[in-house]
C-alpha cells in the first residue's frame, strides 16, 4: 500500500460527504463539488473519516490509489476553505483589469488579451499588477493561473512577464558590448 493512500481524510463538521456508487460528492460553505472515481478504487465514509482502498491489486490500481485520496482531500479542503493562487505582472505597461466577466490583460502585445473567468472562480486585481485567483476547485484555480501565465511567461533577460508570487527567475547576462 502507498504512503499517501493509507491516510484517512478527516471531514470537518461543516462539510457533508455523499458517496454514491462511484461518485463522491462533497458540499460545504464554499461550494459543492463531485468527482467520479475508478472501479479499481473503493471509497467509504466511517466516523467522519473517508477511507480509500484498492478494490484489486494491479499496477493501475496502485497508481490511482494515492491520486484518488489526494483528489478527494483537495475537494474536502476546497469546500471548507478556498484555494488561492497569486500572480504578478512585471514589465513596463503590463496591467490587468476586470471587465464584466472577463480578465483583460495588457502584456505588451498590439492587442489586449481577454481571458474568460470560469464559474466557481473569483478574481481580484490589486494595483493593476496583482491578480488573486480564488476558488474551491484546486484543479480549476491552478489551471486558470497556468493559462494566464502562458500568455506571457517570464523571460530570463529582463524578468518581464507573468510570474507566480514569490517565483524567482534565473537571470541571464545577455550580450555585452565591446
Amino acid at each position: 500500500m502507498g504512503r499517501i493512500g493509507k491516510l484517512p481524510i478527516e471531514v470537518p463538521s461543516n462539510v457533508q460527504v455523499n458517496i454514491d456508487d462511484k461518485t463522491v460528492q462533497v458540499a460545504g460553505p464554499q461550494g459543492k463539488i463531485f468527482r467520479t472515481i475508478s472501479d479499481l478504487i473503493s471509497v467509504e465514509l466511517r466516523d467522519n473519516f473517508i477511507y480509500v482502498t484498492k478494490a484489486e491489486e494491479s499496477r493501475i490500481a496502485n497508481q490511482l490509489y494515492g491520486l484518488t485520496r489526494t483528489l478527494i482531500n483537495n475537494m474536502v479542503v476546497g469546500v471548507s476553505q478556498k484555494f488561492e493562487r497569486t500572480l504578478q505582472l512585471e514589465g513596463v505597461g503590463y496591467r490587468a483589469q476586470l471587465q464584466n466577466k472577463d480578465l483583460v490583460l495588457n502584456l505588451g502585445y498590439s492587442h489586449p488579451v481577454l481571458i474568460e473567468i470560469p464559474l466557481g472562480i473569483d478574481i481580484k486585481v490589486e494595483k493593476n499588477i496583482g491578480i488573486i485567483i480564488t476558488g474551491f476547485d484546486k484543479e480549476l484555480v491552478g489551471q486558470l493561473a497556468a493559462t494566464i501565465r502562458s500568455k506571457r511567461p517570464p523571460e530570463p533577460y529582463k524578468g518581464k512577464g507573468v510570474l507566480y508570487k514569490g517565483e524567482i527567475i534565473k537571470r541571464k547576462v545577455g550580450k555585452s558590448g565591446k
